[in-house]
């Protein structure tokens, strides 16, 4: 399977590059992943095609405002994008300057002294030498980490709309984009209709917009994503499944934690990184429903969506998508899918 297989074309104008006045006001197609069949509707009109008893599955990962502006001791500008924290004081980070800092040497960065530790990979080790957690430093001084394609500055408002209302656990260096769209009355008119609530933690990373840089999908190498699947989690998908409804995953990071955690077959409670990469042919365990975004071509994201509702499906649903002018990527509007159904 090629990745050029996962191509289409996207008209530049459809980039959102700014989000809607109201989180709920976007747009939501819906993809039948049995038949292919297409319906349009705005995102509040999701409230209908959940039960009672469904399970929705949101990421509560908090996005950190990660990147950091500074200096080298020579005076040279820096970049910094913090990809993971790993201690009060400590991060690995991609660091961009007109030549890379070597172990041992001191940068400044958000106004922190930082000393370079060494390299793991592409990122570099840092330990900031401020009394100050690295978190206060981040809030303090750092920007939110915007995606390359928005090609803009972050601004004052994307503080708090990159962000979910139920964002919790610090950690992502990008929002889980799917639970943008959901403000506090759809969720309170959600669990007054009797749909069921969990939450994972995925902390996003830069690597998610990391090109598939290869032909053959096999070859791709996936980042390694830290991901929490708690014992109350897997105690509600096994309840819903018993009770024979739904486990809707909100956006391709909750479906990457549950089926990560599924990965012996039931699943069970996970603590760790994971590598998962989901393309066409994956068996899914946990999922029976997702909402998600629209995503960039040839991406392992659009593989993902692919593999729960086919190629064709998915790739007849972006083409109808680009016709009706719906907006794409983080800050555009959404799609709600379902997978065919299998006999297990």
């Amino acid at each position: 399977m090629k990745t050029s297989d996962f191509s289409f074309v996207l008209p530049d104008e459809l980039i959102a590059r700014y989000p809607m006045p109201e989180r709920s006001a976007s747009r939501l197609l819906t993809l039948d992943g049995e038949t292919g069949a297409l319906g349009h509707h705005g995102f509040k009109d999701l409230l209908g095609m959940l039960a009672p008893g469904d399970l929705l599955v949101f990421n509560n990962t908090r996005v950190i405002p990660a990147r950091l502006f500074g200096e080298k001791a020579s005076g040279g500008k820096l970049e910094a994008l913090i990809e993971r924290i790993t201690g009060e004081h400590e991060a690995l980070a991609h660091l961009r300057s007109s030549r890379s800092p070597k172990p041992g040497s001191r940068i400044v960065l958000g106004g922190a002294d930082v000393e370079v530790l060494g390299r793991e990979g592409a990122l570099f080790r840092l330990q900031f030498l401020d009394e100050r957690p690295l978190l206060d430093i981040l809030e303090q001084a750092g920007h939110m980490p915007l995606p390359p394609y928005m090609e803009r500055e972050d601004a004052a408002e994307d503080r708090e709309r990159y962000q979910t209302v139920y964002a919790e656990k610090p950690g992502a260096v990008a929002a889980p984009t799917a639970g943008l769209h959901f403000d506090q009355p759809l969720l309170d008119a959600l669990q007054a209709k009797g749909v069921n609530f969990a939450f994972v933690t995925l902390h996003v990373g830069a690597g998610t917009f990391q090109p598939v840089k290869v032909d053959n999908i096999h070859e791709h190498e996936m980042h390694a994503e830290y991901i929490e699947v708690g014992p109350e989690v897997v105690d509600a998908v096994k309840a819903t499944r018993a009770a024979g409804k739904r486990v809707v995953a909100v956006g391709t990071t909750s479906v990457r934690s549950l089926e990560s955690a599924s990965a012996s077959g039931d699943i069970a409670p996970f603590y760790g990184e994971s590598r998962i990469f989901i393309y066409p042919g994956y068996r899914f365990r946990s999922v029976d429903a997702m909402v998600t975004n629209f995503h960039l071509p040839e991406s392992t994201l659009i593989m993902l969506v692919s593999a729960f509702a086919g190629r064709e499906h998915t790739l007849g649903a972006y083409a109808e998508a680009v016709a009706q002018r719906y907006r794409f990527y983080s800050y555009g509007d959404a799609m709600f899918l379902s997978r065919p159904q299998r006999v297990e």
